[in-house]
């Protein structure tokens, strides 16, 4: 499914997406934090479309816009049809606050006739008072529900471009919602926990829900929703993805937890390991080992491994030792061998 020049599901490429914090009407900071989200690796941004007036500022700001953007609408359905109206890539709307369906059905057609897609973003801080008695609470039932009430509507438009999200603040609801609908809807699913908090324990959060998904075959496209600066998101994106063996950004550094036989600060050769291959995107595999005496044998899945001793150094490629050098020069030689392999993988 085209979202601008992106595609999401169909066996494309999980999508990384953010949204911007600045103010919407901010039409210049707006489109500063659109460009770095671009260059941090973010494929799709998200903008609030939080009045008339801000509406009107997105589209300036699609006119320049390095990203596809997406409309996030709440409560006003009039917002998502001036949205359109000023060329975003895709609607986001919430159907627990959106309006009843001859509303869905206007942001539908207006949709349709321009060609852009509808995500339908259920979370659990906006379900209706209905699925709430229901099911007693925002459960994963009750998300499941209110897609696929909104699902249906949008089908019986003849509307069939659509992107299903279900997020909760509960790793367990969300997991839980995202497995019951992707056996019951045929389209892409947007994944994410919402209001995931902050620095790491926003990221642990995420990481639990959206990976434990990406291993099951489920999800097209996510966001790491944390509190704080956006380019966050995308660095734990990335991180995510590459983790779960789903995309890949650039090298995969493993490295023992260290112990009582390690006489190398293996936590500094680490850091001198990632800062040394920063430019580097293809995916290589690196060992950074404390024991000369097991690390080969732990790390033999990586391409090439750094172990250290007492004033020397040993550099292992798959399990085997290749070089035995001091230790000052362990870095060096690493970089080297690296670049040989990266060169070779490229062709």
């Amino acid at each position: 499914m085209p979202v601008g020049n992106v595609t999401i599901g169909g066996g494309a490429p999980v999508v990384i997406q953010s949204m911007t914090n600045t103010d919407t009407a901010d039409i210049e900071g707006t489109l500063q934090q659109v460009y770095m989200l671009a260059e941090a690796g973010c494929e799709v941004a998200r903008i609030a479309a939080v009045d008339e007036n801000s509406v009107k500022q997105i589209g300036i700001i699609k006119r320049y816009s390095p990203l596809p953007l997406v409309a996030d609408v709440q409560f006003d359905y009039r917002l998502a049809l001036l949205s359109i109206e000023e060329g975003v890539d895709k609607v986001r709307i919430n159907p627990g606050n959106i309006g009843g369906e001859d509303k869905l059905k206007k942001v539908a057609l207006t949709a349709k006739d321009r060609g852009i897609p509808i995500r339908i973003g259920v979370n659990t801080g906006s379900i209706s008072t209905e699925m709430l008695k229901k099911y007693g609470g925002p459960t994963a039932g009750a998300l499941v529900e209110s897609a696929l009430r909104t699902v249906d509507c949008l089908e019986r438009c003849s509307f069939y471009d659509m992107i299903v999200s279900l997020k909760a603040s509960s790793v367990t609801a969300t997991v839980e919602a995202y497995e019951e609908i992707s056996s019951r809807i045929p389209y892409p699913l947007h994944l994410g926990v919402t209001e995931a908090g902050k620095g790491w324990k926003g990221i642990i959060k995420s990481s639990v829900g959206i990976g434990s998904l990406l291993l099951r075959g489920i999800g097209d496209t996510i966001r790491v929703s944390l509190t704080g600066d956006p380019l966050e998101e995308i660095y734990a994106a990335r991180d995510i993805l590459q983790a779960s063996e789903v995309r890949y950004f650039g090298p995969d550094i493993v490295s023992c937890p260290t112990c009582s036989r390690a006489t190398i600060d293996v936590s500094g050769l680490v850091d001198r390991v990632e800062e040394m291959v920063k430019d580097i995107d293809c995916p290589v595999k690196i060992a950074v080992m404390g024991c000369p005496v097991n690390g080969p044998g732990e790390a033999r899945h990586a391409d090439i491994g750094i172990s250290g001793g007492e004033g020397f150094g040993i550099v292992f490629k798959e399990g085997k030792v290749t070089k035995k050098v001091n230790l000052e020069n362990l870095c060096a030689v690493l970089e080297t061998e690296i670049r040989e392999i990266v060169s070779a993988k490229e062709g």
